[in-house]
């Protein structure tokens, strides 16, 4: 009686441990939504852990880069061989609850032969053969799985760097939202970038649907060392603030609405990691990382190179605070957790302060 308690008791493991790999490869893989998948969050952080390790010996950013340009890609291939060794695990346990395999170096060796089609390993009974062959097609079903998920995330990844390596022509390298003004100013376009801000909420509302059902493409670095897409993503969103509230041009209601799909994206990029936030915060009873003296000295530089600026300094302040707030903390957040290369008003904001001014 006890001998098949224990039997009945290894097949719901084995089951539930199977259907829980399954859930969690169907959750990261194809389910077109942010999951938070216990596997996957845990294998990325068991991987970062280790690659900190390394970091630590790193002794110019150059170095980490180089590091945390191989974590997303490694993380996200260690997912198929914990997702198989939880399969291979599972149908131990269902093989042992058939009966007929006692030993754990034979459940092991059926479980294995039967996981990666090697044949090996002979089944006898029927319930064995109905185990063999379900497991040969979970095996066969997750590598289908990861094959088919890398074109669709290396497609998101190249859209996303073909608009954060135009920008390098608009902003510069490292980007800033100063120079990105300076340049448009320079060529008359000041007052003509509605198309500009439209392609980039474009590309924010794609990077809100991408990185949140694909989370693995938030730490995918781009293939220049001072570029990354988060402090892209904080460049264009101060330019279109300080348009908004300092720079003397008609008003863009483009800016306004890039702002909006920029700091909604990065607010659900971040709750995803979970970065805590006021999601509707107020200016200034919540405070922003950009102080007023660094605000001031921005619009002087524009002065002086000609760019025209609204009479009244302190209503500029103030909208442009109102803006940042919006996507200051979400912005410093995620350029701490992806480690981003220094720029301006944003990953210098982070806790890696120290870190990029090492470059």
């Amino acid at each position: 009686m006890i001998n098949l308690f224990l039997r009945v008791l290894a097949f719901a493991a084995g089951t539930f441990t199977v259907i829980y790999t399954l859930n969690s490869a169907i959750g990261t893989l194809v389910l077109p939504r942010a999951v938070s998948d216990s596997v996957t969050r845990g294998a990325f952080r068991l991987l970062r852990r280790l690659f900190d390790l390394r970091l630590r010996k790193a002794r110019t950013y150059m170095d980490r880069d180089y590091i945390m340009a191989n974590y997303a890609p490694v993380s996200l291939l260690m997912l198929l061989p914990i997702w198989l060794s939880l399969v291979l695990v599972g149908y131990m346990a269902l093989f042992w609850s058939v009966g007929g395999v006692n030993s754990a170096r034979e459940l092991f060796t059926l479980s294995g032969s039967s996981l990666f089609t090697l044949g090996f390993a002979m089944v006898h009974t029927w319930p064995q053969i109905m185990l063999a062959f379900s497991e040969a097609a979970v095996g066969l079903i997750l590598v289908a799985l990861l094959i088919a998920y890398l074109p669709t995330m290396y497609s998101s990844f190249s859209r996303r760097e073909v608009a954060v390596a135009k920008l390098a022509v608009r902003a510069g390298s490292p980007p800033s939202a100063q120079e990105m003004l300076l340049r448009f100013h320079r060529i008359g376009k000041l007052d003509s970038l509605s198309e500009f801000w439209a392609e980039w909420e474009t590309t924010f509302a794609e990077i809100e649907e991408s990185h949140t059902s694909l989370p693995a493409l938030v730490f995918f670095r781009s293939q220049q060392p001072d570029l990354s897409w988060i402090t892209a993503a904080g460049t264009v969103m101060d330019a279109a603030s300080i348009m908004l509230s300092a720079v003397d041009v008609p008003n863009e209601p483009a800016a306004a609405l890039c702002i909006r799909a920029g700091y909604l994206a990065l607010q659900r990029v971040a709750r995803y990691f979970g970065v805590v936030f006021d999601a509707s915060p107020t200016f200034p009873a919540h405070p922003i990382s950009i102080s007023r003296p660094e605000f001031d000295a921005m619009c002087q530089i524009l002065a002086q190179q000609g760019v025209p600026l609204n009479a009244d300094m302190e209503q500029a302040w103030r909208d442009f605070g109102g803006w940042r707030v919006n996507y200051d903390v979400a912005l410093t957040r995620l350029c701490t957790i992806t480690m981003a290369p220094y720029a301006l008003w944003s990953s210098d904001r982070s806790a890696l302060e120290d870190i990029h001014k090492s470059m």
